[in-house]
Parts: structure tokens; C-alpha cells; sequence
């Protein structure tokens, strides 16, 4: 076993800037952020899914078994980096770190011969870190295989893009894709508070007076980043008038907007919170209160939200609670979306307005939303079944001959125009996804699937 133990050695440059002895200039020269980087699990804070006690990440670091490269993908902020440096102080392999930003294709080779180099002398592994992996093209990518297939390293890539569409599939094959996602409000509150009260590493050696409900908005306004939460918070501590009184720091609400020169801090007149307004126009909508989601809509944009984010929020919408009881819900969201982006503010954000209005008054249905929990949940159920011969495509004479398209019925050949042929695998041929609402257009996608499903029938019926 070659991992699990005290400490590792780190090139490159990784690792938080925490350490004893720092001189007070020194502290004060290395970012808020950065300072606050815990070094093992127990500070690590959110995506519980991913390191929480009973999952799998977290049996694997504490167990027996061999660590296997991963691909650490989430927003920034969301604890990629800050995950791998703790993987790497449970190991006793040699750590080191590049980003795909500035690294070459010489530079990974160079690292991946020392790394086997060092498996020969010593017996012990590189974990190397690659930041922005996604930004590494087909052929350095291509360059890890072989070392990661003969042990020299273990790669632990950090990435904000999709990995399906941005790493390349043999890469993917040889590692465990991680889903962080960005942290929620109390997670950031609970970064801010520690960043306030810790006196090695945070501001817990100033004194600060921090109005209730600042560390709230600033965590609201961090679209779940922890290093932006921070950065915040820092600006804010730093820039802060004085109380005359005391001479400390205040933080307020008030002065939130101003300290920062984004008026949006304050999310709303009346104190309420970022979240809970968007969960009010939601909510709202899917409710069909027409005037509520009129006004919600307004409060977010007049209290100073990206129109953009709110569009974003409405066009998901459309998809999640609308569906196909009403397809021009999607169209319409679309449309607004390019509205506003030819006509910018003030102008753009009436067609917000009709969109809201249109959307809370649409009938409404979830289905496709719980198809696809469905499909997801089949899918990490039976995993990746084969497609059916019948419906591969063939476009050579080899795949002919292996049976890819054998007994495939072109449906517009056939009677009708409908072939009735199944095209689900076997395993899950008698499973339903999709089940239509009985609102809406869906009461007519449902006419529909029960016209085809009858002809089906009928079609198998001659067949037997």
C-alpha cells in the first residue's frame, strides 16, 4: 500500500498557504482565501455527497484500497483544489501540481518521466494535480494514459466544463468523475464566521463588529464560491468606515452596497433575502399566481439582479414545471432571452415581464422533469446496456457483417408509416419514463402515445 499516511512531499507550488511562524506582513500579503484553505476533511465544508460520512470518496480514503485518478468537476469555488490538497496529506505520495493554462505538452512529458522515475527508485507514486484540465487539447491529454495505466501517477483533475465534452473518453474510462457543486448559503456563512473568529489564518486577531444578517448577504451574493465569499468578506473588513465610538470595523447591511460598488448586495428594500425571492417568483409561477410572479420578477430586477440570471431561472422553468402541457413556454423563454440581449436595460426587461406573466398563467406539468430522475435513476441502475442490433448504425461492411442494422424496418417503408418496432434494450423494453400530465397539450401528447402504442399492438398482434 503506498498511501494513507502522514504527509506528502508537494511540488509546484500547491497546498494552502496555512503554516506557523508567518510574520503578521507576510499574512496580510497572501489572500483572505487562500489563508483559510483547510488541510484535512474535518474543515472541509460542503459536498457532503462527495466526502460526507458513508460516501464513497470518503470510505476509499479510509480504507485499504488503492486511490485511482478522478476528475474533480464543479464550479469555481467549490472546493477542487482545496479536495485535492487534502487527498494528497493522506497520502504518502509525491504531489505535484500544474494548471493546463500555462503548462505544455514538454512540461507534462518531463513530469510523467519523473513520476516513473520515482515509482522505479523509491516504490512511490506521483499524485499529480491538473487545474483547468479541460483546457488541455486531445494529444496532452492522451499523454497520462500510459503512466496512469502503469501506476507512475494518480491524476486528480480539476475542471468547470461538462468531462463528457471536454476530456477525452480513454481518459475518462481510467477515472471516477466527482460532481461538486456550489456551496449553499449556510455552507458559506459558516467559511465567512470561521474566516472571522480564526486568529491564525483569518481576522480573528482585529475587532470586527458585524451587523446580523451581513454574512448572509455577502454569502448570498457569492453564487456559491467560497473564494469569492471570502475575497468579500476581506474587501469588506478592509474597506469598512470606523464606529467613532471604538474605532473597530463595522459591517452593515447598509453599507454593504457601497463598500463593494454592487448594489445588488442589498438584495431587496426590504431586507429580504437573494434565495428566498427566487424561490418566491418560482414559486409563484408554478402556483399560476399571475400578479405574484409579475411582482417578484419586478422586486428581483429593480433590487439590481443580473436580468440575465433571472432569464436563466425562467427558461429552466419552462423545461422543469411546464413541459409539453404547453411547448411554447420553452420557445417563448428563449425568445425573451434574445430579446433582452439585443435590447439590454431598461428596454429588454418588459419582455421579462411578459415572460412571467405568460409562464405563471401556462398550464403546468412535470413530467419531462420526472423522466429524466427516471432515466437517470435506470441508468446508474442497469448502467450502460448496449444499443439493439436492429437500430446500430452500419456504416461499414464490417458492421454489417457483425449484425449492426440486421432486421432494422425503415418506417417510412412500411404500412402506415410505422414500423412498430422496439427500440429500448431488452432489459428495460417494458419500462415507462414518460408519462404525460393531464394538462394542457400534454392531455394531446398523451392521445398521441396512446394512438401509436394501439397500432403497435396491433402490428405485434399480426406478427404472433
Amino acid at each position: 500500500m503506498d498511501f494513507f499516511q502522514a504527509d506528502a512531499e508537494t511540488e509546484g507550488g500547491a497546498g494552502p498557504a496555512q503554516g506557523g511562524g508567518a510574520t503578521a506582513a507576510h499574512k496580510e500579503a497572501i489572500p483572505l482565501a487562500e489563508r483559510m484553505r483547510p488541510s484535512s476533511l474535518d474543515g472541509f465544508v460542503g459536498q457532503e455527497d462527495v466526502v460526507g460520512p458513508g460516501s464513497p470518496l470518503r470510505h476509499l480514503l479510509n480504507t485499504d484500497e488503492t486511490l485511482r485518478s478522478m476528475i474533480l468537476w464543479g464550479p469555481p469555488g467549490s472546493g477542487k483544489t482545496t479536495l485535492a490538497y487534502i487527498i494528497s496529506q493522506m497520502t504518502r505520495a509525491r504531489f505535484v501540481t500544474i494548471s493546463a493554462v500555462t503548462a505544455s505538452i514538454k512540461d507534462v512529458k518531463q513530469i510523467m518521466e519523473m513520476a516513473r522515475l520515482e515509482l522505479k527508485a523509491s516504490q512511490r507514486r506521483t499524485l499529480l494535480f491538473v487545474d483547468e484540465i479541460h483546457r488541455f487539447n486531445r494529444a496532452q491529454q492522451d499523454a497520462f494514459l500510459p503512466f496512469i495505466e502503469d501506476g507512475s501517477i494518480v491524476l486528480i483533475g480539476a475542471t468547470t466544463e461538462n468531462p463528457s465534452f471536454s476530456l477525452v473518453s480513454a481518459l475518462l474510462s481510467r477515472s471516477r468523475v466527482y460532481v461538486l457543486h456550489g456551496l449553499g448559503e449556510p455552507d458559506l456563512v459558516q467559511l465567512l464566521q470561521r474566516a472571522l473568529t480564526d486568529e491564525t489564518h483569518g481576522l480573528g486577531g482585529a475587532e470586527i463588529d458585524v451587523e446580523e444578517g451581513v454574512l448572509q448577504q455577502i454569502a448570498q451574493m457569492s453564487d456559491g464560491d467560497a473564494r469569492r465569499a471570502l475575497n468579500l468578506l476581506e474587501i469588506c473588513v478592509q474597506t469598512a468606515p470606523r464606529d467613532p465610538g471604538t474605532g473597530r470595523p463595522k459591517l452593515t447591511i447598509k453599507d454593504l452596497a457601497q463598500l463593494l460598488r454592487r448594489e445588488h448586495l442589498v438584495y431587496d428594500k426590504s431586507g429580504e433575502e437573494h434565495f428566498n425571492t427566487i424561490s418566491a417568483m418560482h414559486k409563484s409561477m408554478r402556483a399560476s399566481d399571475v400578479q405574484a410572479a409579475v411582482y417578484w420578477t419586478g422586486r428581483m430586477l429593480q433590487s439590481g439582479e443580473q436580468p440575465l440570471y433571472v432569464l436563466r431561472r425562467m427558461i429552466r422553468f419552462a423545461s422543469e414545471d411546464i413541459g409539453n402541457a404547453d411547448p411554447q413556454a420553452l420557445q417563448l423563454a428563449l425568445a425573451a432571452h434574445e430579446a433582452y440581449r439585443i435590447l439590454g436595460s431598461p428596454e429588454g426587461e418588459l419582455a421579462i415581464i411578459q415572460l412571467a406573466a405568460y409562464l405563471a398563467t401556462a398550464p403546468k406539468s412535470n413530467a419531462s422533469y420526472v423522466a429524466e430522475k427516471r432515466v437517470k435513476k435506470e441508468i446508474a441502475t442497469t448502467g450502460s446496456l448496449p444499443v439493439p442490433l436492429h437500430i446500430r448504425n452500419a456504416p461499414t461492411r464490417l458492421m454489417k457483417e457483425v449484425g449492426y442494422g440486421k432486421g432494422y424496418q425503415y418506417d417510412h417503408d412500411a404500412e402506415g408509416g410505422f414500423s412498430g418496432q422496439d427500440c429500448l434494450p431488452e432489459r428495460v423494453a417494458n419500462r415507462d419514463f414518460y408519462t404525460p400530465g393531464p394538462h394542457g397539450f400534454e392531455r394531446e401528447v398523451q392521445k398521441r402515445m396512446d394512438w401509436w402504442e394501439r397500432r403497435r399492438r396491433e402490428i405485434r398482434q399480426k406478427k404472433e
